[in-house]
């Protein structure tokens, strides 16, 4: 089995440790960009669950293929180059880590896209691919406009269902931590809908909203993650998830 982690992980990963563990943390947000700062604070970024297929791809020495689907977080609004949504953002740290493996990253996010649209697209847009591993980025556009999520739990699981029955690993995305969506009188039942289909089906979860939200409550300010409209992230943010799920991603299928 080749390795997996390039040896440029280090450099970096050090400085930023030592900066947030040695230094006051208002002193090291002051040091690094906010996406460092993030990425610093949310170093121990688990998914909770294992990704077998993916781990089954990387030990034959890849290509692993990834399918990145969801609304206007996943399309990267506001990002005038796609080198900055957050699905080429994290291929590329994927690359970096996993040096010697092909990855491949579909991005199949649509603006306003909810739940049901999800789902609607599945079969063309996203099994079409035949993908080692799902990002499902979901649920703000079904609370964040006034949206009831009654009935949703049921429809995510079957989704999940759906991806895990093709053969795909599978980690969900939740909401972001953003004025729009605490707004909402659902956000936290929709974060709770998200959370439990991840534990029923024993899927990963990736939590950007705790990721921003630890990143606000370690100093960082608000508007370094969040777009000017108060809902989508801004370059940094979509840069600190990328590279995040990218790492969480490694973990999870040592």
């Amino acid at each position: 089995m080749r390795s997996r982690l390039g040896s440029s992980a280090a450099p970096l990963a050090s400085c930023v440790f030592m900066l947030v563990a040695f230094a006051p943390l208002e002193a090291a947000r002051a040091e690094i960009p906010s996406a460092e700062f993030c990425l610093a604070v949310n170093r121990d970024r688990s998914l909770g669950a294992s990704l077998p297929r993916t781990t089954a791809r990387l030990d034959e020495g890849g290509p692993v293929r990834i399918v990145a689907v969801g609304s206007s977080s996943t399309r990267g609004l506001w990002m005038l180059d796609p080198a900055d949504t957050y699905p080429q953002v994290m291929r590329r740290e994927l690359e970096r880590l996993w040096s010697d493996v092909p990855v491949d990253v579909v991005n199949s996010g649509r603006v306003g896209d909810t739940i049901p649209g999800n789902l609607d697209r599945f079969e063309r847009e996203v099994l079409a691919y035949q993908p080692d591993l799902v990002i499902w980025q979901l649920g703000t556009n079904d609370i964040a406009w006034g949206g009831n999520p009654e009935g949703l739990r049921d429809l995510i699981v079957h989704g999940v269902k759906i991806l895990k029955a093709a053969g795909s690993d599978v980690v969900l995305m939740d909401l972001q931590y953003a004025p729009q969506v605490l707004a909402s009188p659902h956000a936290a039942t929709m974060e709770a809908m998200i959370l439990a289909a991840a534990l029923e089906e024993d899927v990963g979860l990736f939590s950007r909203f705790s990721l921003m939200r630890r990143s606000f409550d370690a100093g960082l300010p608000k508007g370094a993650l969040v777009a000017w409209d108060g809902l989508h992230n801004s370059r940094d943010g979509y840069d600190c998830v990328g590279r995040s799920l990218a790492r969480a991603i490694v973990a999870a299928a040592q």
